[in-house]
């Protein structure tokens, strides 16, 4: 759903390629998922990138009180434009504009 190319697993990590980037995630026998952003992307185009996400069935994390818009992006002070939603275990991920 992300656009990772798996490139291979063994007893330690899985390993992907994206956006010319190797990524490793390591395997652990247990975790709990953590109450902060783990991972994020910065984007070019937000409102492509969200629309894109949730034709592949991708949900949004909406928070109440921080007045997100149809998309449920998040125009912060400084401009950049923030969505998060989260990984098959739980884990925060985002999407950052500007």
């Amino acid at each position: 759903m992300l656009g990772l190319e798996f490139i291979s697993e063994d007893d330690f990590a899985l390993v992907f390629k994206t956006d010319g980037r190797v990524l490793r995630l390591p395997k652990v026998k247990s975790m709990t998922p953590a109450p902060y952003t783990v991972l994020g992307w910065e984007v070019a185009d937000i409102n492509s990138a969200v629309d894109g996400l949730a034709a592949k069935g991708i949900a949004f994390q909406v928070f109440p009180g921080m007045g997100q818009d149809q998309r449920h992006i998040w125009n912060s002070p400084s401009g950049a434009r923030v969505v998060w939603f989260c990984d098959p275990d739980g884990n925060g991920l985002s999407l950052t504009q500007g």
